[in-house]
This record gives C-alpha cells, sequence and structure tokens, in this order.
C-alpha cells in the first residue's frame, strides 16, 4: 500500500511491482496507488533481444495485475541490462555479483528500462535507455564495494543511488531516476495524460 492518502482527484493507480525501488521511486509523485505483485515468469525467449525482453515483462506484468483490477491504472516496469547483447540479471550472491563486475571494468552498459500503463484495451509502452560506463578498478576495490553495498538484487551489481555511484566512469540518460527502476519523467507525462493531477491539490 502507498504511505499516501486517497484522493477524489486522481482514479486509482496499481504498482505492478514486487521491487522496493520502484516503490520508493513512485512515491516521490505524492499520489496515492496500491502495489500488487505480478505473477509473471521472467524467462527470457530464445533470440530475444534485451530490449524486447524489457518491453514484455513490463507489459506482462501490468497486464497480469490490470486483469483483475480492471478498473486501475496499472504501472509494469522492467529493466534488463545489455552488455554486448547480452542480458545481465540480479545476480543474487557475492560470487555473481563480482564476475559481472569484473565483465563490466572499462565497459559501457545499456540498461534498459520498460514502462507500461495499462487500464482495459488502453496502454502506452516506451523504453528509457541508459549508457553507464564502468570504470576499470582492480578486484579488491570490486570485492570492498560488494561487502559494503551488498547489490545482489540489483542487475548490474551496482546501485548508482548509493555507493555504486563510485564505481561508474559516467551515466547517459534523459530520465535519471530510469537507472534506478522507474523512468519518472516520462511516468509523469503518462499520468497526466490518462487524467492524473500532479502534484495533486491538497
Amino acid at each position: 500500500m502507498s504511505n499516501f492518502s486517497n484522493s477524489s482527484q486522481n482514479p486509482p493507480l496499481i504498482l505492478a511491482s514486487t521491487s522496493v525501488y520502484r516503490r520508493e521511486l513512485l512515491e516521490r509523485l505524492r499520489i496515492p496507488f496500491d502495489v500488487v505483485a505480478p505473477k509473471v515468469d521472467e524467462t527470457p525467449l530464445t533470440g530475444e533481444s534485451t530490449l524486447d525482453l524489457a518491453f514484455r515483462l513490463a507489459q506482462a506484468k501490468a497486464a497480469a495485475v490490470a486483469k483483475e483490477h480492471p478498473h486501475a491504472w496499472v504501472i509494469g516496469s522492467d529493466q534488463v541490462a545489455d552488455l554486448c547483447g547480452a542480458a545481465l540479471g540480479k545476480p543474487g550472491n557475492f560470487e555473481r555479483a563480482l564476475a559481472q563486475l569484473q565483465l563490466m571494468r572499462g565497459q559501457t552498459v545499456t540498461f534498459h528500462t520498460a514502462l507500461c500503463l495499462m487500464r482495459g484495451e488502453s496502454q502506452t509502452t516506451l523504453s528509457v535507455p541508459t549508457e553507464v560506463r564502468f570504470r576499470k578498478l582492480a578486484d579488491d576495490i570490486l570485492e570492498s564495494y560488494l561487502l559494503a553495498e551488498e547489490p545482489y538484487d540489483c542487475a548490474g551489481s551496482a546501485k548508482s543511488e548509493g555507493l555504486g555511484i563510485s564505481l561508474l566512469e559516467s551515466i547517459q540518460s534523459n530520465d535519471p531516476t530510469a537507472l534506478i527502476g522507474l523512468p519518472l519523467i516520462a511516468l509523469s507525462g503518462l499520468l497526466r495524460d490518462a487524467g492524473f493531477v500532479i502534484p495533486s491539490k491538497t
């Protein structure tokens, strides 16, 4: 559930996500919303590109929740990290996170953050790319970072909103919160088009 009280200004809104990061980002807009966990198989399809995977999962998450809540607007989002065409998932533990950071050392990784806003037959889906250049850092520095922040639930193994920023050489994006998991500039536009008042009147 949202921390914000219900308002008659805005239609019902649901975030289809289990991500605490997306929930915290959406709270920045200070509009009431509920959170419902979508039941979606996130296994990539054979030959599926990283961008197509992000699009498909964002739409699937929104659709899974919208089916049960037809009168609400539903937000689905997914992020896929792309290194030379290969998807980098959530590492889950120290060893896999270190292997990811070693692969990305000195490389540019594209984070595709797809966003879907859906209600009934109405839906809009878009993707915001973020280009991230990783510094060439020694293994002991990477290990120290992982032990300090434990970003094992984060695709790419580095939290730009935390200590992980120290591993990065540059970030290029038109929507700065996209890298954290939810592009709020794009989402604000979609919500206004759907009839939401942002900021809402008190």
